[in-house]
C-alpha cells in the first residue's frame, strides 16, 4: 500500500509469523489518536488474544503532536511527543499481540477538513486489504471534534466499498462522552470480564498521556466497571466491566441516511424515553 504520508508506517507485533497480518485481520479498529484504540476496542482485543481464527488489526489516522503535556514531558517538542506517542502504541500492538498496526500520521486539521480526500482514500485503501468482519470505530455523539471527524471518513471510505467488500458489522464506541445515555436495547454492549490485566497493561503503556496530566488508564477502567454496575438496576451484575457502542451499519448500507440524522434519532428516542417515564411516574 502507498499512503499519502511518507512518514505512515505500517508495523507488525511479530514479524516471524508468516501469515499475512493485514489480510487475515477479522476485527479492525480506526481511532483518531495513539490509545484511542485501547480505550474503546478492548472487546474485540480480548476477543483475537492469542486466538488462531480471530485477528485484531489497528489504524490510528492522526501524528498525536498536540496533545497536552506535563511532569517529564512538559519540554517535549512536538515532534518528539510524535516520536513517543507511536513507540507507546507500538508497544501496545505488542502486549495486545495485534495482527497489524497502521498509523497514518495526519495533522488534526487534515482529518477534520472535509474537503481532503487522502484519508479516506488511504482508509480504502486499508479496508480493502484487511476485509475485516467487524469494524470499531468513534461515535457520532463524542464530543472530540477530531473523533468526530474520524467517524464520518470512517463512513465515507465504508461506502466507497463494493457491497461484497463491507463488513458485516460497524460499531461507534465511547470516548470522550460515556453512551450510557442510550437506550438499553439499543446499545451494543461489550463484555469486558476478562483479561482485567491485559486492559491495565494495554492502558498504562501510554505514559505519555497519563504522567503528562491525564489518568486515562483509571478513568477508562472505572468506566468500564461503572457501565458494568449501573446497565442493571433489578439484577446482580453479570458483568465486571462493560463497554457502550452504537450500530453504525445502517449508515454504511444506504448512503442516503444522513450520519446527523442517524445519531439525532438515538437522541430523540432518549428524550422520549425520559419524558414518558416522567409521564408515567407524575
Amino acid at each position: 500500500m502507498i499512503f499519502h504520508n511518507k512518514s505512515a508506517e505500517i508495523f507488525i507485533p511479530d514479524p516471524t509469523n508468516l501469515s499475512d497480518p493485514l489480510g487475515r485481520t477479522t476485527h479492525l479498529c480506526i481511532g483518531a489518536h495513539q490509545d484511542d484504540l485501547e480505550i474503546m476496542a478492548a472487546q474485540p482485543i480480548i476477543e483475537c488474544f492469542h486466538n488462531s481464527d480471530l485477528w485484531f488489526s489497528g489504524v490510528v489516522l492522526s501524528d498525536g503532536r498536540g496533545s497536552p503535556r506535563n511532569g517529564i514531558y512538559q519540554q517535549t517538542s512536538d515532534e518528539e511527543m510524535q516520536q513517543i506517542r507511536k513507540m507507546e502504541q507500538r508497544k501496545a500492538a505488542i502486549i495486545g499481540n495485534y495482527s497489524s498496526l497502521v498509523m497514518l500520521d495526519y495533522p488534526s486539521t487534515a482529518i477534520k477538513d472535509a474537503e481532503n480526500s487522502d484519508p479516506v482514500d488511504d482508509l480504502v485503501q486499508i479496508l480493502r486489504v484487511t476485509k475485516p468482519t467487524m469494524v470499531y470505530t468513534h461515535n457520532l455523539a463524542d464530543k472530540h471534534e477530531t473523533h468526530v471527524a474520524v467517524v464520518l471518513r470512517v463512513i465515507k471510505a465504508l461506502r466507497e466499498l463494493n457491497a461484497n467488500e463491507r463488513p458485516t458489522k460497524v460499531i461507534g464506541c465511547e470516548v470522550w462522552r460515556s453512551l450510557d445515555w442510550v437506550n438499553d436495547h439499543e446499545k451494543v454492549v461489550m463484555d469486558l470480564s476478562a483479561h482485567d490485566n491485559l486492559q491495565h497493561a494495554l492502558l498504562s503503556v501510554f505514559d505519555s498521556q497519563i504522567s503528562g496530566g491525564k489518568r486515562y488508564d483509571k478513568a477508562t477502567m472505572s468506566r468500564r466497571l461503572a457501565n458494568a454496575t449501573f446497565f442493571e438496576s433489578h439484577g446482580v451484575d453479570n458483568m465486571n466491566g462493560a463497554a457502550f457502542g452504537i450500530d453504525l451499519t445502517p449508515l454504511v448500507d444506504d448512503s442516503n441516511i444522513q450520519p446527523s440524522e442517524y445519531i439525532n434519532g438515538y437522541v430523540e428516542r432518549f428524550k422520549s424515553d425520559v419524558v414518558d417515564r416522567i409521564t408515567r411516574m407524575s
